[in-house]
């Protein structure tokens, strides 16, 4: 009787650098060190917070808040401008540590990366070695700490890279996942947010085991197509591989929320943070876009996309946000319940800017929140 197949057991490590903006300008400049440290816009304007030491996390300063709502946490915040020239040199040489190991390397952002290791370079074998080694390379070499997380596949990883920070690494083994996902309060899983961990919590689903009983039906019941998602996570199960090369011809993000948002100062903030996200995203992939899409979808499924076009190519956090709000501002009406917002860039290359459009939206290849 032949052999059957026996499947290949990932070996996969989320590195997520600690407060990365501020940690670097910390390292790079001793008279913040152990200060409550913020890395944003200006809380005398429409800034945004993109990264807080953790002296200022423990007053609650958090990221895509706004600046003026970090002050009144933390009033002896020091606010600095960020530098991100310096940020996208320091991302390339954590890239070159990651490329020590393993050529499958999927970024997210400047300061994060999933890495495939089931067949290193170095011919280890241990995952949790590589992962150590890594965390030691940073320190020692860039003066740096990161968390790290290891499994068996992206999903578990990330959560597991989040769970000692910072300094941390945890392990997460096939054997012990279904067990760890039952524990985990809801509000940890990544791709809840703090208002679907509220819902969860009025229907009594506090945590994996909770969200377990429900059958995929019911998860999609309440939480619409995202409850699919919810129903494998809580098991564990995410067959994604490692990407290491896409082709960016839009880049953004986008949002579901777990109620409709009725008022534009609801969306205005979530918009605040999406705009972050795609910030982000430009940085690590060094692109600036012509022209911003807005994307809306309402309750009742209708979508539609408002697009901005510019002379020149921008990737400022400033300029993402307010267009896409001053967007927003010209398509609300009163009546509107959104169920989904998303931003994206396009428009990369040297090609003359389109004017601006007004079309119903189609499929697209913009980059979307990675869950």
């Amino acid at each position: 009787m032949p052999n059957e197949p026996t499947q290949i057991i990932r070996k996969i490590i989320h590195i997520d650098m600690d407060a990365f903006y501020a940690s670097v300008e910390q390292r790079d400049f001793p008279e913040y060190r152990g200060k409550a440290l913020v890395v944003g816009g200006s809380p005398q304007g429409r800034g945004v917070v993109a990264t807080a030491s953790y002296e200022a996390r423990k007053f609650g300063v958090r990221s895509a808040m706004s600046s003026k709502r970090a002050v009144q946490l933390c009033p002896d915040a020091i606010f600095v401008r960020p530098r991100f020239a310096a940020y996208s040199e320091v991302s390339q040489k954590i890239r070159e540590i990651f490329s020590r190991y393993t050529d499958l390397i999927e970024p997210l952002s400047l300061d994060e990366a999933y890495l495939d290791v089931t067949h290193d370079k170095l011919n280890i074998g241990s995952a949790i070695e590589i992962a150590q080694q890594i965390k030691q390379a940073i320190k020692d070499e860039l003066q740096l700490t990161a968390s790290a997380g290891v499994s068996i596949n992206k999903f578990v990883a990330k959560i597991a890279s989040d769970i000692n920070k910072p300094d941390g690494l945890k392990f997460i083994g096939p054997s012990s996942i279904e067990d760890f996902m039952e524990q985990l309060p809801v509000e940890k899983f990544f791709g809840v947010g703090k208002v679907t961990a509220q819902k969860m919590k009025q229907m009594g689903l506090h945590t994996g085991a909770d969200l377990k009983k429900l059958t995929e039906e019911e998860l999609v019941r309440h939480f619409g197509k995202t409850g699919r998602f919810y129903y494998q996570i809580v098991r564990g199960v995410d067959n994604r591989e490692v990407q290491p090369h896409r082709e960016t011809k839009s880049l953004g993000a986008e949002d579901t929320f777990a109620y409709d948002l009725t008022t534009l100062e609801e969306m205005n903030e979530e918009l605040d943070k999406i705009a972050l996200t795609v910030y982000n995203r430009l940085l690590k992939y060094d692109l600036k876009g012509r022209t911003l899409t807005l994307k809306v979808k309402y309750s009742d499924f209708k979508q539609i996309t408002r697009n901005q076009s510019f002379p020149e190519a921008f990737s400022d956090l400033e300029t993402i946000s307010q267009t896409a709000k001053q967007i927003m501002a010209v398509t609300y009406t009163e009546v509107a319940k959104v169920r989904l917002l998303g931003i994206s860039l396009s428009n990369f290359g040297d090609v003359a800017p389109k004017s601006k459009q007004e079309k119903e939206a189609g499929p697209g290849d913009q980059l979307t929140l990675e869950f």
